[in-house]
């Protein structure tokens, strides 16, 4: 009994822990002075109306949402085929395959923009876009490895092998057998892999340019001038999507999608 007790006390803390800072951002949001403090004297929506009115805000708005969308898409049509080739398959040495498509997650995110800024911009000399979408690509790919490759390790393969003696090709059988009963966990890699990229920031930094700025990028150079609710604004409207997004998710595939 007061081993329950104390994980529910330390749980409580928790989450406390996680939510109390949210709390804070939705409070400051609503603030009438130029700066953000708490408690706050007023209550204005001006920072809302500024944050929309910000032309740079929006584009990086929508850039992160593209680059985030096509390099999840493209991270998807890569992983899947090595996620099954790797689960199906006796590869030699795959471990090593497994930690090589992993390692982006381990390496300092740092390092990582750094090493692609080397690559992409400077040896290869790509345009900003496409060098944002490449990398991109490169740090959704371990994400879409790892969760799918975990659906595809709990799969009972017996149901493909069962199609292929029916007369089903491998190609048919992996488009109508195997990827229909790995749906959750397809999602549930897209989603994974999608909220890493539209928030991640060393790499955005370091092969970002003029005109071309993620999100991210954007409200860090905009809290080094300008420290007001305009920020805490744009998180609060970064939250509601997400909850809109979770709740729509929730009504068309139910939680335990992705789950």
């Amino acid at each position: 009994m007061k081993r329950n007790k104390l994980t529910t006390v330390i749980a409580f803390f928790v989450f406390a822990f996680l939510f109390l800072p949210l709390v804070l951002i939705i409070i400051t949001s609503f603030g009438t002075e130029a700066a953000i403090k708490f408690p706050i004297k007023g209550f204005t929506l001006d920072w809302y109306a500024n944050a929309l009115k910000s032309q740079s805000m929006i584009q990086s708005f929508l850039l992160s949402l593209k680059v985030g969308v096509l390099a999840t898409g493209m991270a998807l049509v890569v992983g899947i085929p090595a996620s099954y080739a790797m689960a199906r398959y006796s590869l030699k040495r795959k471990g090593m395959l497994k930690s090589f498509f992993l390692s982006p997650t381990i390496i300092p995110g740092i390092v990582v923009g750094y090493t692609l800024f080397q690559f992409i911009i400077i040896s290869l000399g790509l345009p900003i876009f496409e060098g944002l979408l490449i990398g991109h690509f490169l740090i959704s790919l371990p994400y879409i490895i790892r969760v799918v490759g975990s659906s595809m390790e709990n799969l009972d393969y017996s149901i493909e092998e069962v199609a292929w003696t029916l007369g089903c090709t491998r190609l048919r059988a992996f488009f109508q057998i195997v990827l229909p009963n790995l749906t959750s966990g397809i999602f549930a890699a897209f989603m994974l892999a999608f909220v890493n990229s539209f928030n991640n920031v060393p790499v955005s930094m370091f092969l970002s340019g003029p005109g071309v700025t993620m999100l991210p990028t954007s409200l860090l150079s905009y809290m080094e001038y300008n420290y007001d609710p305009t920020v805490s604004a744009i998180s609060v409207m970064l939250m509601l999507l997400t909850i809109v997004l979770m709740y729509v998710i929730e009504k068309t595939l139910g939680l335990a999608a992705i789950s």
